[in-house]
């Protein structure tokens, strides 16, 4: 059985993450407060944003770049995005 949240991105409920997706508060907010495809959706974004910026980390800065990159992407605010990236067509 799933259990559902409601989502801070998309404002309704949806199937919710099975697990915190990182240790202490910040992990427990977001798993009861982000969807498992908004929490898939930023691991995309997060991949790029990584492999296009050439971050590391194992630097804190880009550690706490990528999580307030994160907040503003889960409360639709504008965030960075990877530069070039065209999606594929479909």
């Amino acid at each position: 059985m799933s259990r559902t949240v409601f989502c801070r991105k998309y404002q309704k409920e949806l199937d919710g993450l099975a697990f915190p997706p990182m240790p202490g508060k910040k992990g427990q907010e977001l798993h009861e407060t982000v969807s498992k495809q908004a929490w898939e959706e930023w691991q995309a974004e997060q991949t790029m944003l990584i492999n296009e910026k050439h971050l590391s980390l194992m630097d804190p800065n880009t550690r706490k770049y990528l999580q307030a990159q994160m907040e503003h992407f889960f409360d639709n605010e504008p965030f960075d995005q990877a530069e070039g990236y065209v999606p594929p067509e479909q």
